[in-house]
C-alpha cells in the first residue's frame, strides 16, 4: 500500500524593510522600530506524523547539529506545552533555499511552521497567542511568522501593528558574509538615538537601516553587494544583514537585473505579500477539514 505523498509548507523569508534604534532599556535591550514584509518565497517543510513519541529531521543541514535545528526545539517545545504527548511523534523534511545567516529569517520561519503546522496535525489546539508566547523563547522573529502578516514592529520587536502594503517586488542578494547581531547590537558607536516614526509618516525614502553603515565598514562583502544594487534601484541592507535587498515596481524588472549579477551570486526574486503563504494554506487546509 503506498503511502500518501507528502504536502508540503511554506516557509517565507521576511525582510527589514528599515531598522531604527530609538535607544537602549536598561536591562540592554534595544528600542527599534522596523516593518517586516513578508515574502512569497522560501523554505518549505513537510511533516510526517506518527505514534513513535520521536521528532527526527529527515534533511539534516550541514553544520548543524539536529539538537540544535529550531525546527527540532520547535516541535519539542510544542509537545512539551501539552499535558498529555504520549505517542506524539514527527518526521519533518525540509527543502532548503534560504541561505542561512543572512538575517531574513530562514531559521526563524522555519520554527513558526513547524509550530503552526504541528498545532493542527497533533490535534494541539492552542490559539496564535499562545503560540506565539512558545515561539518568542526560540526567537525574536519567531512571532513575526507565527502571526503571518506584514507588520509595523516596536519595542525590542515584540510588539507587532498589522499593516498593508502596496505589492513591491524585491531582488534580494546574499553577499557570502555572515554578520552577528549581537556583535552589531554590542558596537560603542551603534547610533542609538534616532527619532520615532508613525507608520502612517513611512515611506522607504525618509527612513534607513541604523546598522548598515558599521556592518558595511566590517564586512567588504555586504558593502560590494550593496554598492551593487544601489546603481539600479533603492536598496538597503535587511537588519543586521547580511543580505542586501533592492525594490522593483514589477517582477521582470527585477529579473532583469538579477540577470547581471557577477557570477556565483546566490540571490532570489519574491514579491512582497501581506499575508503569509504559509496561513492562507493553513486556512484553506484545516477550515474545510474542520467541516466535515
Amino acid at each position: 500500500m503506498n503511502k500518501s505523498p507528502l504536502l508540503w509548507w511554506a516557509s517565507p523569508a521576511k525582510l527589514n524593510l528599515f531598522l531604527h534604534i530609538n535607544g537602549q532599556y536598561e536591562n540592554g535591550y534595544h528600542q527599534l522600530q522596523s516593518l517586516f514584509q513578508i515574502l512569497d518565497y522560501g523554505d518549505e517543510l513537510a511533516f510526517d506524523v506518527n505514534t513513535s513519541d520521536k521528532i527526527t529531521l529527515a534533511d539534516p543541514i550541514a553544520g548543524v547539529a539536529d539538537d540544535d535545528n529550531l525546527i527540532i526545539k520547535a516541535a519539542r517545545l510544542l509537545r512539551q506545552s501539552l499535558p498529555d504527548a504520549k505517542g506524539l511523534g514527527c518526521h519533518i523534511h525540509l527543502r532548503k533555499c534560504l541561505p542561512m545567516g543572512g538575517g531574513i529569517g530562514g531559521g526563524s520561519s522555519n520554527a513558526a511552521t513547524t509550530i503552526l503546522v504541528l498545532n493542527k496535525l497533533w490535534g494541539c489546539h492552542l490559539s496564535q497567542t499562545k503560540l506565539a508566547t512558545l515561539g518568542l523563547t526560540l526567537g525574536a522573529d519567531v512571532p513575526i511568522f507565527i502571526h503571518g502578516k506584514t507588520a509595523f514592529a516596536e519595542g525590542v520587536g515584540e510588539i507587532l501593528e498589522q499593516v498593508s502594503l502596496p505589492t513591491k517586488t524585491y531582488l534580494v542578494l546574499f553577499p557570502h558574509s555572515h554578520v552577528s547581531t549581537a556583535d552589531i547590537f554590542s558596537l560603542a558607536n551603534l547610533p542609538r538615538n534616532t527619532a520615532k516614526i508613525n507608520f502612517c509618516d513611512y515611506s522607504f525614502a525618509n527612513t534607513h537601516n541604523d546598522c548598515q553603515e558599521l556592518v558595511c565598514e566590517r564586512d567588504p562583502n555586504v558593502a560590494k553587494a550593496l554598492h551593487w544594487l544601489l546603481e539600479y534601484a533603492p536598496s538597503r541592507m535587511t537588519g543586521t544583514g547580511s543580505c542586501v535587498f533592492a525594490i522593483f515596481e514589477n517582477r521582470q524588472k527585477a529579473l532583469n537585473v538579477q540577470a547581471l549579477l557577477p557570477q556565483g551570486s546566490i540571490s532570489f526574486v519574491s514579491n512582497g505579500v501581506n499575508t503569509s503563504l504559509l496561513h492562507s494554506q493553513i486556512q484553506a487546509r484545516f477550515t474545510s477539514l474542520d467541516g466535515v
